[in-house]
C-alpha cells in the first residue's frame, strides 16, 4: 500500500513540475510531442521523464543528451550506442544505430553487403531484403539547438514505438544518428539560454536571451563552421563523423538546422540553377521523391513550409550536398529560430517545442521516404559507383599530376585529405616533364580519375567557370590543388597517364635525419609548412637567430649545400646556451617536424663571395613575435578562429586575443604585432588609433586582413598609394609601373541604371565576389614571399574591396594577375577593377611597418598554400627595408 502511495505522490509531483516548467502557451498542435494511437515501451524512459521538464521548456544540456541516449542504448534491443569522437573542448560525439533486433545481431554482414555497393568491382546486387542506410545529424551548428534536442524524441520513438508500421520501418532501415556534431558551440550557447532565461518565458525579441552573439555557437571551438567542413575535414569533429559515414556510405543524409525566425520551415529540394554540374539529375529528383512524407506530414498539421528558395546545393562541402557526390541523397531542413523558449516574430509567436517536433517528425517521415524508396535508392547507388569508370572515359581529363616541391608536409597533408575520402594516389614511377612543368618522381604524386570516387575527385579539382545561376549560398568554387598551394597540371592521354602511375603512394609522415653534433652553425630551410614552428620553438629558447635575405652556399658535414632565400641560421656566437643545449633542441625539431637540420662547418661560402657568408650583414636578426589579435561583435569571428587555429593549433605559437572595446586598456607594448582582422569597420575610429599609429612608428607590426586591411590602409597608409592601380599586365619584378588605371569600379557606378524590380535577386549578386580564387603575382624575393618558388599564387577571395598600389616600388608584395579569376564566380566589371591592384602590401612605417592582405590567407583552415604568407608577416615584418 505505502509503495501505491509513493508512486502517486511521485507521479503527482512529475505533472505538477511538468506544469510549472513548461508554464507558457503552447499552440494544440504541439502539446502532442509522439504520434497518437502508438503503444510505447513503457520500460524505456521517454525524455520528459529523464530530463523532468518538457521537451522545449529548456534546451537540452550536452551531458543530459549523452546520459540518455546512453540509458536507451542500454534499454533496447534495437539501438546501439557508441562514443566517435571527442571536440576540442574534449566532449563525446556519439553515433546512434537504430534498427530491427535482427538486423542488430546481423549488423556487420549488412554493413559489408551495404559496401559492396559502391564497390565499382563488386557483384553484388540490389536484393528486397537489403535495408536502406539513412543518416540523421544534428547540431552540426550549435547555436541552432533544437536539431540535437529533436535527436532525444527521435532516438526515444525508434527504441520504443510499438506498431507494425514502426517495425517495418526497422526492418527496412538502419538509421544512423550522429548526437551532436557540434558540442563545444552547442555547450556555448545553452549557457547563454539557461544564464538569460527566465521562469516566466519572455518572447521579446529585444530580451537578452534573444540577443547572444550566435557566431560563438554556431561554430565549434575554433570558430569554425562545421557545416563547410565535409571536403575539407580540418577539425576533430568533423573527422569523427565523416569516418563513420565514409564508414557506411549511406543512401540518405538528412542535416537538420535553423534559420531566422522570420521564415517558416525550409527543406530540399533547393533552388534549381544553384545544384552543383556534377550532381546527378537523378539524385535530385530521388530528393524529391523521399522528402514525400515529411511533406505530407506537414500538410497534415497544417504547417507553413517552402522548398526552391534560398538554399541550394553548389557548394559541396556541405551536409546536404556532399552526400550528391558520393552516390547517395543530401536533404536539407531549416527550422525558423525560436532563439530561446519563445520568440515574437510576424508570423505569430514562435516557439522552441514546435521547432522539435517538426525535426523529431520528418526525421521519421525521411526514414519513412527512404524506406519506400529503397530498391531505387540502393540502384541508384550501386549505378553510381559501377558507372565511374564510363565517366572517367568520357571525361576529357584522365589524371592529375601534382607535386610540392620540398614541402612534403604540405604533400603529405594534401594526400592524407584524398585517402580519408577514399581516394586512390599514386607514386610516379619516374621523373618527368608536363606543361613546362618538373614533377620527381620522390615528391610528386599521380590521381587517376578512373576509380570510385572519380566525382569527388573532380568536385575537389574542377575549374569553375561556368555558371546557370550567379548567386551562390555559400563558395563558387573549391579547388583543392589551388588552396594547398600545388604545382599540379592534367593529364588528357590515357596512355600517358598509364606509363606514368608507378605505385599505390605510402603516405607516411614526414621525417628527417637526425642533425650532426654542433660545430659551427646550424641551418635549414624555410620550404618547409611546419619551418615557422620550428623557428618559433628556437626563438622561444631566446637562441640568437637569423634569416638569411640571399641565397648562400656554406660548408656542412654532409658537405657543400646551397640555402635558398629564407633560411634560417642558428649559430653558436653569442648564445648563451651551451651547443650540447642547441643540438638538443635542434634534435627535437628535426624529429618532430621533419625538418632537415644541416650542421654548418664555417662561416665562409663555399664560393667565396659569390654568395654571402654568415656573418653577413643581409642576414638579419629575428625576434619572438607577440601576438594581439582583435576580435569582438564586430569582427568576422571566422577570420579570428582560423588566424587562432593557425598559430595556438598548429604551430604552437601563443596569441591573446582581446575585445575591439577593449583596446583602451591594452598595454601595447606588451606585443610585437597587432592584427586587425576583416570585420565592420565603418565609422570605426577609435581613441587609440593615435596610439596605435605611435606604437607602430616606434616599431610594432600591424598587420590588416580584409577589411581590416582597408581601414589600416585608409587611416594610416592612404598618403603612400597612387590615386589609382596601375593598368596592364603585372609587371616583371624591377619594372616601372605601367599608365593609370582607365577604368575602376567607381568609375563605373556613376551612372544611375533602373531595372525591374523582379530582376533584383539575378542583379545583386553581380556586385559579390561570394568566395572565389583569384591568381597573383608574388615577389618571392621580398622576405614575406620567403619560402615560395614560384611567383604563381592562387588566393581565395570574397570581397571586392580594392587595395590601391603603393608608391613604394617594393611595396606591393603580391597584385592580382591581368585576368586574375582562375576558378568560381566574379563579375567581368569585378575582374576588371581588381586586375593587377594590390593582394599584399608590406610598408615600413618609421621603426615598424603595416601588413594588409587584400584576402583572407587561411581561409578554413585548408588554405595550405598561402599560410606562409602569414606566417612570415609574423617573423619577417622587421627584416626589409624602405626605398632610399
Amino acid at each position: 500500500m505505502l509503495n501505491k502511495i509513493q508512486q502517486l505522490i511521485c507521479l503527482l509531483s512529475l505533472i505538477i513540475f511538468s506544469q510549472l516548467s513548461f508554464a507558457y502557451d503552447v499552440q494544440t498542435i504541439d502539446e502532442e510531442m509522439f504520434p497518437a494511437n502508438i503503444n510505447y515501451n513503457s520500460a524505456i524512459p521517454t525524455p520528459a521523464s529523464f530530463l523532468k521538464r518538457p521537451l522545449g521548456s529548456s534546451p537540452v544540456r550536452h551531458h543530459e543528451l549523452v546520459e540518455y541516449l546512453r540509458l536507451l542504448g542500454s534499454a533496447s534491443n534495437r539501438i546501439s550506442v557508441e562514443t566517435i569522437g571527442y571536440s576540442h573542448e574534449r566532449r563525446p560525439i556519439l553515433f546512434v544505430v537504430a534498427t530491427s533486433p535482427s538486423n542488430q545481431e546481423n549488423i556487420d554482414q549488412i554493413k559489408k553487403e551495404h559496401l559492396s555497393l559502391s564497390n565499382t568491382n563488386s557483384k553484388q546486387t540490389v536484393t528486397s531484403n537489403m535495408p536502406v542506410i539513412t543518416w540523421l545529424n544534428y547540431g552540426v551548428h550549435g547555436a541552432e539547438s533544437s536539431g540535437m534536442d529533436a535527436a532525444l524524441p527521435t532516438v526515444y520513438y525508434l527504441a520504443a514505438a510499438e506498431d507494425d508500421v514502426v517495425d517495418k520501418l526497422l526492418e527496412d532501415n538502419v538509421i544512423l544518428i550522429t548526437a551532436v556534431f557540434n558540442p563545444d558551440g552547442h555547450a556555448n550557447r545553452i549557457a547563454w539560454l539557461d544564464t538569460f532565461s527566465s521562469q516566466i518565458p519572455n518572447a521579446n525579441p529585444e530580451h537578452i536571451e534573444h540577443n547572444y552573439d550566435g557566431r560563438l555557437a554556431r561554430t565549434n571551438h575554433y570558430g569554425f563552421d562545421l557545416n563547410r567542413q565535409w571536403i575539407s575535414a580540418t577539425q576533430p569533429e568533423p573527422r569523427a563523423w565523416l569516418k563513420k559515414w565514409h564508414e557506411w556510405r549511406p543512401n540518405v543524409s538528412v542535416d537538420y538546422h535553423e534559420m531566422g525566425s522570420e521564415q517558416t520551415y525550409y527543406f530540399s529540394p533547393g533552388v534549381s540553377t544553384r545544384n552543383h554540374p556534377l550532381i546527378p539529375k537523378q539524385g535530385m529528383e530521388l530528393v524529391a521523391k523521399v522528402v514525400k512524407p515529411a511533406e505530407r506530414f506537414l500538410d497534415e498539421q497544417k504547417r507553413l513550409y517552402f522548398h526552391g528558395d534560398r538554399y541550394d546545393h553548389f557548394f559541396l562541402g556541405k551536409g546536404s550536398s556532399f552526400p550528391l557526390v558520393n552516390g547517395s541523397v543530401g536533404i536539407l531542413h531549416e527550422a525558423s529560430s525560436a532563439r530561446g523558449v519563445q520568440v515574437e516574430t510576424s508570423n505569430g509567436i514562435r516557439t522552441y517545442r514546435e521547432n522539435i517536433i517538426k525535426h523529431f517528425r520528418t526525421s521519421i517521415a525521411n526514414a519513412q521516404g527512404a524506406a519506400t524508396n529503397k530498391i531505387e535508392l540502393l540502384n541508384y547507388q550501386k549505378d553510381f559507383y559501377r558507372d565511374a569508370s564510363k565517366r572517367a572515359a568520357n571525361h576529357p581529363i584522365k589524371a592529375y599530376i601534382l607535386t610540392a616541391g620540398k614541402d612534403k608536409a604540405r604533400l603529405y597533408h594534401f594526400v592524407e585529405l584524398l585517402n580519408f575520402h577514399q581516394i586512390d594516389v599514386y607514386h610516379l614511377k619516374n621523373d618527368v616533364v608536363h606543361d613546362s612543368k618538373n614533377f620527381t618522381q620522390s615528391d610528386s604524386i599521380i590521381i587517376p580519375l578512373d576509380q570510385t570516387q572519380h566525382t569527388l575527385i573532380r568536385g575537389m579539382f574542377d575549374l569553375a567557370r561556368e555558371f546557370e545561376d550567379s548567386k551562390f549560398y555559400d563558395v563558387s568554387t573549391w579547388t583543392l590543388p589551388l588552396a594547398y598551394g600545388m604545382e599540379y597540371s592534367s593529364i588528357n592521354n590515357i596512355n600517358i597517364s598509364n606509363e606514368w602511375q608507378g605505385a599505390v603512394f605510402n603516405n607516411l609522415k614526414p621525417t628527417a635525419p637526425l642533425p650532426d653534433k654542433p660545430e659551427y652553425a646550424y641551418a635549414f630551410e624555410w620550404s618547409g609548412y611546419y619551418a615557422p614552428k620550428a623557428l618559433y620553438k628556437i626563438l622561444a629558447a631566446d637562441l640568437y637567430t637569423k634569416v638569411a635575405l640571399n641565397p648562400f652556399s656554406a660548408s656542412t658535414t654532409n658537405g657543400s649545400h646551397s640555402f635558398q632565400r629564407g633560411s634560417i641560421i642558428v649559430s653558436f656566437d653569442r648564445q648563451n646556451m651551451s651547443p650540447e643545449a642547441i643540438y638538443k633542441i635542434m634534435q627535437d625539431i628535426s624529429q618532430e617536424h621533419g625538418i632537415e637540420i644541416h650542421a654548418l662547418t664555417s662561416g665562409r661560402s663555399v664560393i667565396d663571395s659569390k654568395t654571402p657568408d654568415i656573418g653577413s650583414q643581409f642576414n638579419k636578426a629575428l625576434k619572438k613575435p607577440k601576438i594581439l589579435l582583435i576580435a569582438g561583435r564586430n569582427m568576422d569571428w571566422y577570420n579570428i578562429g582560423e588566424i587562432w587555429h593557425l598559430l595556438d593549433h598548429r604551430m604552437d605559437i601563443p596569441v591573446t586575443i582581446i575585445d575591439r572595446n577593449m583596446l583602451s586598456n591594452t598595454t601595447f607594448d606588451r606585443y610585437t604585432h597587432i592584427i586587425f582582422a576583416g570585420g565592420k569597420y565603418q565609422n570605426y575610429l577609435p581613441d587609440e588609433l593615435l596610439k596605435i599609429n605611435d606604437w607602430t612608428k616606434k616599431g610594432g607590426t600591424i598587420i590588416g586582413i580584409r577589411q581590416g586591411a582597408n581601414w589600416l590602409y585608409d587611416n594610416l597608409l592612404k598618403d603612400n598609394a597612387f590615386t589609382m592601380p596601375a593598368i596592364g599586365v603585372p609587371e616583371p619584378i624591377g619594372s616601372p609601373p605601367s599608365a593609370t588605371r582607365e577604368m575602376s569600379l567607381a568609375a563605373t557606378m556613376h551612372t544611375a541604371n533602373r531595372y525591374p524590380y523582379a530582376e533584383k535577386e539575378s542583379r545583386d549578386p553581380l556586385e559579390v565576389i561570394g568566395g572565389s580564387i583569384f591568381g597573383g603575382n608574388l615577389d618571392i624575393t621580398h622576405p614575406l614571399g620567403f619560402g615560395y618558388t614560384s611567383t604563381d599564387i592562387a588566393l581565395h577571395k570574397n570581397t571586392t574591396n580594392i587595395l590601391p598600389r603603393l608608391k613604394n616600388p617594393y611595396g606591393t608584395v603580391i597584385a592580382y594577375k591581368e585576368n586574375p579569376l582562375l576558378s568560381g564566380y566574379a563579375s567581368n566589371k569585378n575582374q576588371m577593377a581588381l586586375a593587377n591592384t594590390a593582394a599584399l602590401i608590406a610598408e615600413r612605417y618609421g621603426e615598424g611597418s603595416i601588413i594588409l592582405f587584400a584576402d583572407d590567407p587561411n581561409f578554413r583552415a585548408t588554405w595550405y598554400g598561402t599560410n606562409k604568407l602569414f606566417l612570415n608577416s609574423l617573423f619577417f615584418s622587421l627584416t626589409f627595408d624602405p626605398p632610399r
